[in-house]
């Protein structure tokens, strides 16, 4: 299936250039610490430094702490890890890093070397290598490369993991950077192959070219050899849409040229281009997922659809013939229609099926679709468990019905499987043991919200639990974006809190996607305040089960989970112990103004319009905390490196709350982008940072 989605659209979402940062106009300081918005400023760094050193000095040396960071540290450098592959051509690829590749190697294989215990891998680009031979701190961004020879690649590069990247060409065939090849400068962006020498780019070309968010507003189609300011224009935005781009869907037979304009999330347009450059939309509603396979249109829909005397259900999947789609027929095929349990977590073609996976009560389910003379038809999936979170993708969709299938839970490791549709799964990998998990269990549960709506959270608990309310305990949620919460293995969160005989929870609160577009849209702007209402539930109903108590409770949160645990903390302070913000948007009054945020102002609405003003203040924690109040001690992290979510949140939080005397702790990476992290190095330094702090807050003893 072509790259037409939200899901891939935004994996190459990629912020503006660093130096483009927002930083306040002195006409616009209202607020004494918005000063702080200046990202790279000395002042402003120097400040970073003064309270990274208090938070080291009270949890980096404490007892324990190292050791915990070398045990976390060796989790992520484990050359046990199962290396994830992607084939192009005979040979299967896989990004890489441990503890001697730091930054990571793009390396390949051959399915029958990947199927040892020890494959044999080449490699093809070295990314410390690159760095110590350029001087820069590049981190991965991905790959395409172009069929179906697969010789020519664009590689994606970042500074220090911030969304922002560049594009270069590269040769697979002599492992090298294409002399005067193609070049992206540092942008948020993208370069699409249409040919060999011809590309779409999409990036910052200059004054107004940029949408309100940052992003990509026009699209080019860029030659060989010319230089990109004599590019030909396919198709330029509005300022205030989100994110333009196009790309070509390169299936023999079906090849196709594609337009997308994001307006906001879960909110585009899909044009076809013809030959002649003239682009046909696809008349679907904007709210839908667009998708386009072989002689297959799908829509995933959003929200409900009447169309030629029909009518269809918000979340259902549709398919239709899509030359006849172009055409004006509307007849579809219903593959997936929810029900009050069910959503569609995804659905993956094969070159004859397409595998659908089912959410009940937020468990996987597969079942196989595949089209005939008589429409399609249906069976279960052969080879998946009963119990687990279980991802299945196509292998090659253009030639074969082969799939990889991951399965994990919360104390399982991940295997990796290889499937053909119909046979049973060939295990090819396991991920090692982490950590002991024969001391616990896992129970899923039901917390009741102030609306009385039902709220799934699953719990990790040692085995003959005391339900004394003694427990320490760590809960987690997000709650946007459509984002599903399943159970997943965290060798960190195993190692660091279960393995020491810690309670672990994960809340499937309103604004995610465990219950699909209902779920989601019932916590949006002004119904924001139902998925902190539903993690409080959730809180709650582990204190009224005295699995816990608010002395032993904690929970953590990032980017959006970090306004979700900042309104905990300003909301619902007497339910906790501890609180960690991570990567945090906190201040709702400008974060449309800060970098890519405009582009989420379908989630929480845009605060200079008065009235949605009203409700975004209700949970807008930099305005919801109060000095007067009592609040439980908090961490906050983030990393200067963040050009997606601004960490001028994060730093004026901190020094609000401590200005007012709040028991309250900050560490900023100084690079690590939007994941917090660069390197496993920091990964672990991070993660240590927040486990032992967490420890000394609620723990019955005093260290981990």
């Amino acid at each position: 299936m072509p790259k037409l989605s939200h899901a891939c659209l935004f994996a190459a979402l990629a912020a503006t250039a660093f130096g483009a940062l927002a930083q306040p106009k002195e006409s616009e300081v209202v607020d004494p610490h918005q000063w702080l918005e200046d990202v790279e400023g000395e002042k402003q760094l120097a400040w970073v430094r003064t309270q990274n050193a208090v938070a080291e000095a009270e949890l980096a040396a404490t007892p324990g702490f190292k050791s915990l960071e070398a045990e976390l540290l060796g989790i992520y450098d484990s050359d046990d890890k199962i290396p994830g592959v992607y084939k192009q051509g005979a040979w299967y690829y896989n990004f890489w890093k441990d503890k001697q590749h730091e930054r990571g190697l793009w390396r390949r294989t051959t399915l029958d070397e990947y199927r040892k215990p020890q494959p044999k891998w080449e490699t093809v680009l070295d990314l410390d290598a690159l760095n110590k031979a350029e001087g820069e701190n590049w981190v991965w961004h991905g790959a395409d490369c172009l069929k179906p020879a697969y010789e020519r690649c664009l590689v994606a590069l970042s500074r220090g993991g911030a969304d922002a990247d560049v594009t270069r060409e590269f040769d697979l065939s002599t492992r090298q950077w294409v002399d005067g090849g193609f070049f992206r400068e540092e942008a948020k962006g993208g370069l699409q192959w249409i040919d060999r020498d011809t590309v779409y780019v999409y990036t910052d070309f200059g004054d107004g070219s940029l949408t309100s968010s940052g992003y990509p507003r026009i699209v080019k189609q860029w030659t060989r050899g010319t230089p990109v300011a004599s590019a030909t224009v396919v198709y330029e935005g509005k300022p205030d849409d989100m994110y333009i781009a196009a790309m070509r869907d390169h299936t023999p037979g079906f090849t196709r040229d594609f337009v997308s304009r994001t307006l906001a999330f879960y909110n585009d347009e899909l044009y076809l281009r013809n030959a002649d450059g003239s682009l046909a939309k696809v008349d679907a509603p904007n709210s839908a997922k667009k998708g386009a396979h072989r002689e297959w249109l799908t829509l995933e829909l959003r929200e409900p659809w009447d169309v030629a005397g029909k009518s269809y259900r918000a979340g259902s999947l549709l398919a239709a013939k899509f030359d006849d789609y172009m055409a004006g027929k509307r007849e579809f095929h219903v593959l997936f229609e929810p029900t009050d349990t069910t959503s569609l977590a995804g659905a993956t073609f094969t070159r004859n099926h397409l595998v659908l996976n089912v959410l009940d009560h937020v468990k996987n389910r597969l079942s196989v679709l595949t089209p005939g003379a008589d429409g399609w038809t249906r069976r279960e999936f052969a080879g998946a468990p009963e119990f687990g979170t279980v991802a299945v993708t196509a292998v090659d969709d253009e030639d074969s019905d082969a799939l990889w299938m991951t399965v994990t839970d919360y104390l399982t490791p991940s295997t990796l499987s290889l499937v053909e549709v119909g046979g049973q799964p060939e295990v090819l990998k396991s991920m090692p043991v982490f950590f002991d998990a024969s001391t616990h269990e896992i129970a899923q549960h039901f917390a009741t919200s102030k609306d009385g709506t039902r709220v799934p959270y699953f719990l990790v608990h040692p085995k003959g639990m005391a339900l004394d309310g003694g427990n320490p305990t760590l809960l987690y949620g997000y709650g946007g974006f459509e984002i599903s919460l399943t159970p997943g293995y965290s060798g960190s969160v195993g190692k660091g809190w279960l393995e020491k005989g810690g309670t672990y929870a994960v809340a499937n609160i309103r604004g995610g996607g465990e219950y699909g577009p209902r779920w989601h849209q019932a916590a949006l702007k002004a119904n924001r305040h139902k998925a902190y209402e539903d993690f409080a539930a959730v809180a709650q109903d582990m204190i009224t089960r005295k699995i816990t108590s608010p002395a032993h409770l904690g929970i953590r949160g990032g980017s959006n989970g970090g306004l979700l645990t900042g309104n905990m903390l300003t909301q619902y302070p007497e339910l906790f112990g501890a609180v960690v913000i991570q990567v945090p948007l906190l201040d709702m009054q400008r974060y449309h103004k800060l970098l890519a945020g405009a582009s989420w102002m379908a989630e929480y609405g845009n605060p200079d319009i008065a009235a949605e003003w009203a409700f975004i203040q209700k949970f807008s924690p930099y305005h919801l905390f109060d000095a007067a109040k009592d609040y439980p001690p908090t961490l906050i992290l983030t990393s200067t490196r963040d050009d997606r979510v601004h960490p001028g949140h994060a730093r004026k939080m901190h020094a609000l709350m401590s200005a007012a005397g709040k028991d309250v702790r900050y560490y900023e990476n100084i690079e690590g982008g939007h994941g917090g992290a660069a390197n496993n190095r920091q990964a672990a330094h991070m993660d240590a940072l927040y486990l032992t702090f967490l420890w000394q807050q609620l723990g019955k003893h005093a260290t981990p």
